[in-house]
């Protein structure tokens, strides 16, 4: 019997009619998304959460497309807290939005890859080897962590995933192993319509890791593959990424998946974790620690670095319409005058005495033998010294017989051919860096000393501390086998072939250069206001904008101090944790210090400093 036809009905009208229109819409929202256009109209993003930004632990996911105006997105990258990396995300316009902070921020190279969840296919393949499930317990984020910090990535406190474990926002999912049951790799997914009603439905995948010693094969698919189907389900109409440009690997992957590139980009913050993405190569490998730390503080601000001449540690910087040769510390800003001061080492002291600063008393080498000796009996040990000169080459400290003086004038004119006689005194060498005339810097600078083992010679175990001093700068520091070595030996009743008593500390050197083998040690927090005066007053007096002034103190938490010399070029890279390095660029450059930190100096000051 045939059947008669039946008449639609209002509803099957109405049914036909939303399935037509849901079809339209799916079939343009596909279109869309793989052209990386919004899936939404201008009207339907009013009911997003504005100004949005999701906490993952690790940092931040700021939504560029919840932020109206730039001011308030970098707001809240500022906000980013420290080991931590904020990601800015659909950031609209990113090139203007780099123009408000280009201190502060960096274009992310990154691609962003999408796929499109109303095409998504499951695999008909099952795991073999390992399971997908969801993080349960403390366990696994223990698990995760021991992943991530075997990838180089941000770890996550344990808490925060055991908080969110269930959480409707961020999705966690783990591959275990059948066998040992051991953790073998993570992802994390964030629905973007149960954060900030997102009218596109989208979803992104994050911190897809896999441990480096796992044996099976395909965990990395298999997890991307369950966090794809998880938002399939969940009716997400799209699953987004962001991978590195260069990592072929991972972009072969996605792209198996249909994952396919969109033009949507990242922005990130200059900070020590994302150094590496914004620096660029490395360049002058083989500059002195002294060069490096300038360079590497240059280059983390994006000022142009050009070596001109590695071995000497010459390097030009450029930033804007501003360029500065620079030798170490020591830049065009410097002048040829306040140089030749500090070259000089009997100008220095005339010119910081006149300006009130304590100075030894001083003989010139040329004296007689009588005012020579009228000096040692009122003073009974002596200082000699090159009146130019650097590192310390060619400094006696502490002698007093006639044939002793003798010898210290001939290494002193080695170096050069005027020589300067100082009157002695016991104490620590205290350097203080000056920048722009604001004390930096403070450190107590030990002379070079070994330890007696009871079985080596004092010749042996200075090469091998020389070794030692050497690999920790850089071959910037080794302790000289030469008169002043033999002479500081001597009056402990040692010569380089003694053997030390096990555990005994010898001291091998009057002076404390770190060149000689010195150490040095940060007191810029226990340092007395009246020393710090006496460095500001000194680099002033020779009109220097960046100096190491070293002064003899009784202690660095007392007032008394005598000076002995400024150096127009100090080493920047001996004062960690101070920020040398930074100051010297501030100085150079002010254009390039980051917001925040000209944010704070106005609020200090009473006022905004100009960008």
């Amino acid at each position: 019997m045939t059947r008669k036809p039946t008449r639609a009905g209002p509803a099957d009208t109405e049914r036909d009619a939303y399935r037509q229109a849901y079809a339209k819409r799916r079939s343009r929202q596909r279109a869309q998304a793989a052209a990386g256009q919004p899936l939404c109209d201008p009207q339907e993003r009013r009911h997003m959460t504005p100004d949005f930004a999701l906490e993952c632990g690790w940092g931040g996911l700021v939504f560029g497309q919840t932020f109206e105006a730039p001011e308030i997105l970098i707001a809240s990258l500022h906000r980013e807290g420290a080991d931590r990396r904020d990601i800015a995300i659909y950031v609209t316009d990113p090139h203007v939005l780099l123009a408000h902070a280009p201190q502060e921020l960096f274009l992310d190279p990154s691609h962003t890859f999408r796929c499109d969840l109303a095409t998504y296919r499951p695999s008909r393949r099952q795991p073999r080897g390992f399971f997908i499930r969801r993080l349960t317990s403390q366990a696994d984020a223990e698990a995760v962590n021991r992943i991530y910090a075997a990838r180089g990535m941000v770890p996550v406190s344990p808490d925060f995933f055991w908080r969110h474990r269930d959480a409707r926002v961020i999705s966690y999912f783990l591959a275990e192993d059948e066998t040992t049951g051991e953790v073998l790799g993570t992802v994390t997914g964030v629905d973007h319509f149960r954060a900030f009603n997102d009218p596109e439905r989208g979803a992104s995948l994050w911190c897809l890791a896999v441990d480096p010693q796992a044996r099976q094969p395909g965990i990395g698919e298999a997890l991307v593959r369950r966090l794809a189907e998880h938002f399939a389900a969940r009716g997400a109409a799209y699953l987004d990424l962001s991978v590195m440009h260069d990592n072929k690997q991972a972009i072969a992957l996605y792209e198996k998946l249909k994952f396919r590139r969109v033009p949507f980009f990242s922005i990130k913050r200059k900070n020590p974790i994302n150094e590496g993405l914004f620096t660029g190569p490395e360049i002058g490998d083989d500059l002195n620690p002294y060069a490096r730390i300038i360079v590497d503080e240059a280059r983390r601000r994006s000022i142009h670095v050009e070596v001109t001449d590695p071995e000497g540690g010459f390097f030009h910087l450029s930033y804007g319409g501003r360029s500065i040769h620079c030798r170490e510390s020591l830049s065009e800003l410097t002048s040829a005058v306040a140089m030749s001061i500090c070259d000089d080492k009997a100008v220095t002291r005339r010119v910081v005495a006149r300006a009130g600063v304590r100075v030894p008393d001083q003989l010139p080498g040329e004296a007689g033998d009588e005012d020579l000796a009228a000096f040692v009996s009122k003073y009974k040990k002596v200082v000699v010294k090159p009146a130019r000169g650097e590192q310390g080459r060619g400094i006696t400290v502490g002698v007093s017989r006639r044939e002793d003086i003798a010898a210290a004038v001939e290494e002193a004119s080695k170096i050069c051919d005027r020589i300067l006689v100082e009157e002695y005194m016991e104490g620590l060498d205290l350097r203080l860096i000056v920048i722009n005339f604001r004390l930096v810097a403070a450190a107590v600078r030990r002379p070079a000393r070994v330890v007696g083992d009871g079985q080596s010679t004092v010749r042996r175990l200075i090469e091998t501390q020389s070794r030692r001093r050497a690999a920790a700068t850089g071959g910037e520091s080794r302790i000289p086998l030469d008169a002043e070595t033999t002479h500081t030996l001597a009056e402990a009743g040692y010569d380089l072939d003694s053997v030390v008593p096990e555990n005994e500390e010898l001291q091998v050197r009057k002076t404390a250069n770190l060149h000689t083998g010195g150490t040095i040690h940060d007191v810029t927090s226990e340092t007395h206001p009246v020393l710090i005066d006496a460095a500001i007053t000194a680099a002033r007096a020779i009109d220097i904008p960046v100096t190491g002034i070293d002064l003899l103190v009784k202690s660095p938490r007392a007032a008394e101090y005598v000076f002995i010399e400024a150096n127009e070029r100090p080493g920047l890279a001996n004062h960690e944790p101070q920020p040398t390095a930074e100051r010297f660029m501030d100085l150079l450059f002010p254009l390039s210090i980051p917001a925040a930190a000209r944010q704070r100096a106005g609020n200090r000051n009473g006022q905004a400093l100009s960008p």
